[in-house]
């Protein structure tokens, strides 16, 4: 057998990488915090609208980038791809969910996007500063591996989040 041909066999072989769905606000722009004390970060315009930036942000999502398939999840929908590298020094490229403009009554805004792009059984880890109860019903229900992070609004994605995701991914991954 030849190398290419082994090589072949084996990126056939690897699970894809499990899914991390990123909201924005509550985990990059930051709100809610002590206006006399604010996180490191800083103020930016994005569509004409004020964001405060975690300063930490991009280098905690790089981390991550390299055991996950990362994907915005957020109201930002596209616009998140088009104004979040630059600020975060990510790659740009990042998959995007897009929601429906009639979210369905019983369940978080968020998840009919959610499902039909994740399917049932691919591992996703959501990192989100407003999961509620119908998003513990989903994650409990769902056949594959989901780990829902919470996020502080007022400071976002932390290294504790980081490393938790980091762990759960390679268990999910092995």
């Amino acid at each position: 057998m030849s190398p290419i041909q082994t090589n072949v066999q084996l990126l056939a072989m690897k699970p894809a990488a499990p899914l991390l769905l990123i909201d924005v606000d509550g985990v990059i722009s930051l709100f809610g915090f002590d206006q006399t004390e604010p996180p490191e970060g800083r103020f930016t315009i994005v569509d004409g609208l004020p964001h405060y930036i975690s300063g930490a942000a991009g280098a905690r999502l790089a981390r991550l980038h390299a055991s996950f398939e990362c994907v915005w999840c957020t109201g930002w929908e596209d616009r998140a791809d088009e104004h979040l590298p630059h600020l975060l020094d990510l790659p740009r490229g990042w998959a995007h969910l897009t929601f429906p403009h009639e979210p369905g009554a019983d369940t978080h805004w968020k998840l009919s996007a959610i499902e039909a792009y994740t399917g049932p059984d691919r591992a996703v880890a959501w990192i989100d500063d407003g999961h509620d109860d119908t998003c513990h019903a989903w994650a409990d229900r769902r056949p594959g591996k989901t780990l829902l992070i919470a996020t502080n609004p007022a400071v976002g994605i932390t290294d504790e989040h980081v490393e938790t995701l980091l762990s759960w991914a390679s268990a999910a991954s092995g």
